[in-house]
């Protein structure tokens, strides 16, 4: 005996996704609009439509895809047709044996499956997703653009059809190299990149993208295409094509998917070739509010009460690549109102501020930061940025600034907030002014976020890491470490975004005696720690049992002396 599917509505009123009296409403509505009752109860807003795909896959015994959470590779793609799954939303997903699996939206479209299997030769086993979600998949992840072999293909072609005229020739000017650095160019953006490296090696060029910080590698390009892909990179950014044994640098302004983004651009010679870096600068990354930077509240607070003092200055240390710049950038927007003035002293200005006077520091023609410096205090501002505290003269300069009444921010390359007095000492800067400017310095790092899409409790985290991160039996029983199974929202990584651990040292009576002494790190560090300092190593620790990142990421990201400090 043949067993009788369940109604659609039945499912979903069981379910509790939709009411009784909606369901009949919706019945009226599909009857007078011939509609599918599942169709007119998304279109009357009476239920979601992924609460309806569920109920379909349920009626008709077929598995669901969630296509934000759950990780899916595309497959195929030689073998089933674009049109075909465009036209009909359906996509090829694996193939075992002569069982092709498959994502539809339409369980009942009889005529595309047969269509399949008699174009693949195939049996068909189907998944169900919904329409939205499927077709969202579909122009993000099938074939978005030209692919980097279907460019090179292009240029061969190109190259061939010009075989015999001397005249023409495949250069930086030609259309597929153009529209090659283009999509470049707009995949990195839509992968949410901060740079593109572009590297010359000795049988290819490699292409990666810095996402959160890793570098991902992408496809490779022909070494033939080395000299018009890096000249057209040259064009665009305004660089001398003449000049190839000094290093050079531009800029590229395009609108990527109507954002308007800056990029700035580094050639540097090599052995293989000049190898070339576009840094990706969006507008909004540097407008960020201080509530999402990843202060936890006790050092949100002490930051928001520093950045608002009269004058002194505030440092904030860490290497390259830290978020140190967009850190002040977001305590300069929120100081920027129109009864403060602000001047920047910036190597490069990476981001424009409106009501903020910022300066290009140019060393050819002189202008350094201690020479800008200097002139700035004739323009009476209030608070001052300066790009970073590099030698003396500007270390002095800004602290005579500081003590002649200005706020000053600035930045400096050490490992941890207390090396900020020592390396100011070791400069040549006298211990008594360091001890009666600084007014607080703050270390940061960046870790990056766990995927909210794919994150789950990780049962079993690494023990000797654990250990390695000083987390005891009595810190776990009080939190929950979590980690992230990759889906297509976070491209298989786990992690989606970055935040900023920190290690805030607020400069105390005690500090300051230390610092007129000219006393050891070490000395620095236990007193900065008795007056409250949170060392970046346990605000990691707090950010991993909040759920925020896992302890891989705090161990990849802080150094192993830093861990051992603690």
């Amino acid at each position: 005996m043949v067993k009788k599917r369940r109604r659609l509505g039945e499912i979903l009123v069981e379910w509790g996704a939709v009411t009784a009296s909606g369901l009949a409403e919706a019945l009226e509505h599909a009857k007078k609009e011939h509609l599918r009752v599942g169709e007119a109860l998304v279109a009357l807003g009476l239920a979601d439509e992924e609460d309806v795909t569920k109920a379909l896959a349920a009626q008709y015994d077929m598995d669901y895809v969630d296509l934000e959470r759950q990780m899916v590779v595309p497959a195929l793609m030689s073998e089933v047709p674009e049109d075909i799954i465009r036209r009909h939303l359906v996509l090829p997903i694996s193939k075992e044996g002569n069982r092709l699996k498959v994502i539809i939206t339409d369980p009942l479209d009889l005529e595309t499956l047969d269509l399949l299997r008699f174009r693949l030769n195939s049996e068909i086993e189907c998944s169900l997703a919904s329409k939205t979600r499927l077709r969202a998949f579909i122009d993000r992840f099938v074939r978005p653009d030209l692919s980097i072999d279907e460019v090179v293909q292009t240029v061969d072609v190109a190259r061939a059809e010009q075989e015999g005229d001397e005249d023409e020739k495949i250069d930086e000017d030609s259309a597929p190299v153009i529209r090659l650095v283009g999509m470049l160019i707009t995949e990195a953006v839509k992968m949410r990149a901060s740079d593109i490296h572009v590297e010359p090696m000795a049988n290819r060029i490699r292409v990666r993208y810095r996402v959160d910080g890793v570098c991902r590698e992408r496809d490779n390009i022909p070494k033939r295409m080395q000299g018009p892909v890096i000249n057209r990179c040259k064009i665009m950014a305004g660089i001398d094509l003449a000049e190839r044994r000094l290093p050079t640098d531009g800029r590229i302004r395009m609108t990527v998917a109507t954002e308007d983004i800056d990029f700035r651009v580094s050639c540097l010679p090599g052995y293989h070739g000049e190898s070339v870096v576009m840094r990706i600068l969006r507008p909004d990354s540097a407008r960020m509010g201080i509530e999402i930077l990843g202060f936890e509240r006790d050092d949100k607070e002490r930051f928001d009460r520093i950045i608002r003092r009269p004058n002194g200055i505030f440092l904030v240390t860490g290497p390259t690549g830290s978020g140190k710049t967009t850190t002040l950038y977001a305590a300069l927007n929120e100081l920027n109102r129109p009864d403060r003035k602000i001047i920047t002293a910036e190597d490069p200005v990476e981001y424009n501020f409106t009501g903020i006077n910022q300066v290009q520091v140019n060393e050819t023609i002189g202008l350094t930061f201690a020479a800008i410096l200097r002139s700035m205090l004739r323009q009476a501002p209030n608070i001052i940025l300066v790009g970073e505290i590099r030698d003396l003269a500007v270390a002095e300069v800004a602290i005579q600034a500081a003590l002649t009444g200005h706020l000053v921010f600035s930045t400096l390359h050490t490992n941890d907030a207390p090396s900020a007095i020592t390396r100011l000492i070791e400069m040549g800067v006298k211990p008594f002014l360091v001890a009666s400017s600084v007014q607080a310095v703050m270390a940061q790092r960046l870790v990056r976020v766990i995927c909210t899409e794919c994150k789950q409790i990780d049962e079993d985290p690494d023990p000797k890491v654990m250990r390695m991160l000083g987390f005891t039996p009595e810190d776990l029983r009080g939190g929950t470490v979590y980690k992230g199974k990759g889906c297509n929202s976070c491209n298989g990584t786990g992690y989606r975004g970055r935040i900023g651990i920190f290690e805030m040292m607020e400069m105390t009576h005690a500090l300051q005696e230390l610092a007129m002494k000219s006393s050891s790190l070490g000395e620095l560090r236990q007193a900065a720690r008795a007056t409250g300092m949170k060392s970046l190593l346990e605000d990691g620790r707090r950010k991993i049992l909040n759920g925020i990142t896992t302890p891989d990421e705090l161990v990849r990201t802080t150094q192993v002396a830093e861990l051992t400090a603690d």
